[in-house]
Formats: structure tokens, C-alpha cells, sequence
């Protein structure tokens, strides 16, 4: 069973939630161009010993807007509202939720076991952000098809690993072509894109982070999204790895979230 819920964050926004299952609290903090029922079989896989909170971040569904103001601070900001509503001290966050996890982590905030997989983290400039001007200046203009291309074609996201431009075209003529959720969420992305950015650096930061901390990885993922674990691994003092053979980027949400729960179980439980 699934309820919602919502919370009145910080800066006055309101954060809504989903929750499923039963037993100790967990929230989740889902990716960039996700929502929280993206997020729903890996809350089922988890619910008969977890009552898994997945936030529906700013901007997306029910919650407010980002703001003018918006920052990683913000986001931040939401996750410790929804864990003290919910009760939680445990926390998984993927992608870019990741990356809002460690800083929430790394501020002190109320989380005592943190679960990532594969964070929005750049280190010494691994993710090559050289795209967001090209990218915000299309999305302005209503290029969401063109937008969507450059930005499959930068990051590498696919499933597939790089992947020629012309197919990236003919992918996101399929997923941003008419208006749907996914063209919806996308200008919520150049905002994030620059606070990846802001937040690059030697990585020496998440040594403050005494949470017990599980770095998980997909075998078919970009470099540039697995490769920062090892020096994490080293950073963070209560911390482990694990790779998952053959999962990719999106192994939480679609492509293998069953796998990434028995993962997530054996840490938390």
C-alpha cells in the first residue's frame, strides 16, 4: 500500500512524498528527470521491512517550484524536513539524489546510514559539464528534442554506453517530442547541472561525513559516474563499495531496482 504525504520545507515550499510499506523508515531521493513513483518497484521490493518515504523533489508533481533561489542548500533543506516527518535516519539517494545526499550527510543533517548509487559527484572536473550553456540556451528557445539529444549525448545516460548523436536525436524525439513528464521535468535540469558544478572539487569535504556510507555501482555505466566511488571510498571514513555486474545508470528506477534492493537490504536491515 501506498499513501502520500506532504511537508512544509525550510524556505516555505511544500515537499510531498510517497510512502510504501512497513517497519523502519528509509527515504529515498530520486535522480535528475525523475519522479518519486519512478521509484515505486524499488519501494515495493524494500516494503515488506522498510516504510520506504520517496520524495517528489522540487519542481516535479505536487511539490513547489524550485525557486529563484534554488540550491543544493534547498534540496538539502526538503530531505531533513521529510526525515523528521517520517522518521528517518536512513537514506539512498541515486544519481543527482545522491549527490543531495552526501552534502546532506556531509552538513551534519540527521542521517546516520547513507546508501548511494552512483551520485551526481564531480571530482576535479571528472563530470565534463562543457554542455549547459548549449544546453540551457536551446531549452529557452523550445528546443526540448535538440536539448534532450545533447544532453543523452554528453552524459552517456543510456543504457547502451556512447551512443551516436543521430540515434540520441531519434531517442528523444520518442521521449520529449510531445509533451509529456519527461519534457516537463527538463527545466529543472540546468539548475542542477550547476550545482553539480558549484559543488566540484578535490572531494576532501565528504571526509566529514561519519555516516555509515554504502557506494554502489553499475558495471555499464559512464566512467565518470563510477570512477569518483574509488576516491569516495578513500574520503569517506565509514564507507564501502559494491558493484553490480552489469547494471547500468538507471539500475534503481528501471532497469534493475529488485537487484539494487537486495543490495540496499542487506545494508539498512
Amino acid at each position: 500500500m501506498t499513501t502520500t504525504g506532504s511537508v512544509t520545507s525550510q524556505d516555505g515550499t511544500t515537499i510531498a512524498y510517497r510512502t510504501t510499506g512497513a517497519g523502519r523508515a528509509l527515504v529515498v531521493v530520486p535522480g535528475n528527470n525523475r519522479m518519486a513513483h519512478d521509484y515505486d518497484r524499488l519501494a515495493t521490493a524494500l516494503g515488506d521491512a522498510f516504510a520506504v518515504t520517496v520524495i517528489e523533489r522540487r519542481g516535479r508533481g505536487a511539490s513547489g517550484p524550485q525557486g529563484a533561489d534554488y540550491a543544493l542548500d534547498r534540496e538539502v533543506e526538503d530531505l531533513a524536513a521529510v526525515a523528521e516527518a517520517v522518521g528517518a535516519s536512513d537514506v539512498f539517494g541515486h544519481s543527482y539524489g545522491g549527490l543531495v545526499a552526501l552534502v546532506a550527510a556531509r552538513a551534519g543533517r540527521i542521517i546516520h546510514r547513507l546508501a548511494v548509487y552512483e551520485p551526481g559527484v564531480s571530482i576535479d572536473g571528472s563530470f565534463d559539464l562543457s554542455f549547459r550553456g548549449r544546453f540551457r540556451e536551446l531549452l529557452g528557445r523550445g528546443k526540448h528534442v535538440r536539448a534532450m539529444a545533447l544532453f543523452l549525448h554528453r552524459t552517456r545516460l543510456l543504457p547502451f554506453g556512447w551512443t551516436p548523436y543521430p540515434v540520441c536525436w531519434a531517442l528523444s524525439v520518442l521521449m520529449v517530442g510531445r509533451r509529456g513528464e519527461m519534457r516537463d521535468l527538463m527545466p529543472t535540469t540546468p539548475a542542477e547541472l550547476d550545482e553539480v558544478a558549484r559543488a566540484d572539487g578535490d572531494g576532501m569535504a565528504y571526509a566529514a561525513i561519519t555516516a555509515d556510507t554504502l557506494l554502489v555501482a553499475g558495471t555499464r555505466s559512464p566512467g565518470y559516474l563510477t570512477g569518483v566511488l574509488e576516491p569516495l571510498s578513500r574520503i569517506i571514513p565509514r564507507s564501502h563499495r559494491v558493484s553490480l555486474d552489469g547494471a547500468d545508470h538507471n539500475a534503481p528506477d528501471e532497469s534493475a531496482p529488485e537487484r539494487v534492493a537486495v543490495e540496499l537490504r542487506r545494508f539498512f536491515a
